[in-house]
């Protein structure tokens, strides 16, 4: 059983769904431009607002069908995989959505950028004075000392992606440890 259902309640309950949501014409494609538009930038937040919440990183697209997200049991309406391949194509043209396969079944979400979250581990570095501090990996995402912040937990290919950007702008290096790979800020 995929760990999505285990979770649907919990979430459904805690999730605070858009107004659209509920109302059935959003989960049919509109053929007016505009209003597809307005239809699809709803959509992309809805999609990344959900991913937010359940700290959602990687998506297959045949699975999420069945999620809550796309699929409203309360109106019993679901978006189609081919509605899902065109919410999905507007995340990507946004920058926050990279396919994993040529086939386009599989994705990774960003709803925050790798520079967004590069930052957010930068003011942590500096918050607590830990500037020429070398870390691993694993003690920056699953680290006891980052237990409270937002990218605790962050996938480890987000969080490279973040700490290369964090590198881009001379603030950090990557380099490879004994176990691994670590970073040293500046």
């Amino acid at each position: 059983m995929p760990l999505w259902r285990l979770t649907a309640v919990v979430v459904e309950m805690s999730f605070e769904w858009p107004w659209q949501y509920n109302f059935p014409p959003f989960f049919t494609l509109q053929p007016n431009v505009d209003t597809r538009q307005k239809q699809l930038a709803a959509w992309c937040s809805l999609v990344l607002s959900y991913c937010r919440h359940r700290k959602l990183y990687t998506v297959d697209v045949l699975e999420v069908q069945e999620s809550p997200v796309f699929n409203n049991k309360k109106i019993e309406r679901k978006l189609s995989v081919e509605a899902i391949q065109v919410v999905f194509e507007e995340l990507r043209k946004k920058g926050n959505l990279e396919w994993m396969d040529k086939n386009k079944t599989r994705c990774l979400i960003m709803w925050r950028r790798p520079e967004e979250w590069g930052k957010l581990i930068y003011q942590w570095v500096s918050k607590n004075g830990m500037v020429n501090s070398v870390f691993t990996l694993y003690e920056l995402s699953n680290g006891e000392d980052t237990e409270n912040e937002e990218f605790h937990g962050l996938e480890d290919w987000m969080l490279l992606r973040s700490l290369q950007a964090l590198q881009a702008e001379g603030k950090a290096e990557v380099i490879t440890l004994d176990d691994g790979k670590g970073v040293k800020f500046f």
